[in-house]
């Protein structure tokens, strides 16, 4: 499970939208799997894990009676990450700058998707999942997940001014 923490916290924070409630959702959720190892079935433990630090998060959602879009998450901010540098080492500001702006484009749109299409997409496009893991994470029929991820994407495009763009 140890190696699958930074995934688990990752789908957490994008759920809750909550950097705090993310760390406290992944430890409740780590203890449960923890609790419940023996219910693993198979060697692949990441996508076990992620289907019920899921679940911990929509609990906690509905336990806390919070909607998940008045809690603001940036990226940029909470994430630490290092800014561009450029080929002589010293750091590109406006290059820096763009990839800020664009970065918290993105993660705006990303954030006022519905919950449904913004976990799919964050499990595909962030996590890597493959549609078969996304499936039992979500316990969703896979062709329920290619059509959720595709709708998410669409609305993605359009989010940020693509709406003619195809996958």
């Amino acid at each position: 499970m140890l190696p699958h923490l930074d995934a688990a916290y990752n789908l957490a924070r994008w759920l809750l939208r909550d950097e705090q409630s993310a760390r406290d959702v992944v430890q409740e959720a780590s203890l449960r799997a923890f609790r419940f190892f023996d219910g693993l079935r198979g060697d692949d433990a990441r996508p076990w894990l992620l289907g019920i630090v899921r679940n911990a998060c929509y609990t906690w959602l509905r336990d806390s009676r919070r909607a998940p879009e008045l809690v603001e998450f940036d990226e940029e901010r909470d994430s630490g990450a290092a800014a561009p540098v450029s080929g002589r080492g010293e750091s590109d500001p406006e290059r820096s700058l763009s990839r800020k702006i664009e970065s918290a484009r993105v993660n705006a749109a990303i954030e006022k998707l519905p919950a449904a299409f913004r976990e799919v997409l964050i499990l595909r496009e962030i996590e890597e999942l493959s549609y078969d893991e996304i499936a039992r994470i979500a316990a969703l029929p896979p062709g329920t997940v290619m059509s959720r991820l595709s709708r998410a994407r669409a609305m993605l495009r359009s989010a940020l001014g693509d709406p003619g763009k195809e996958d």
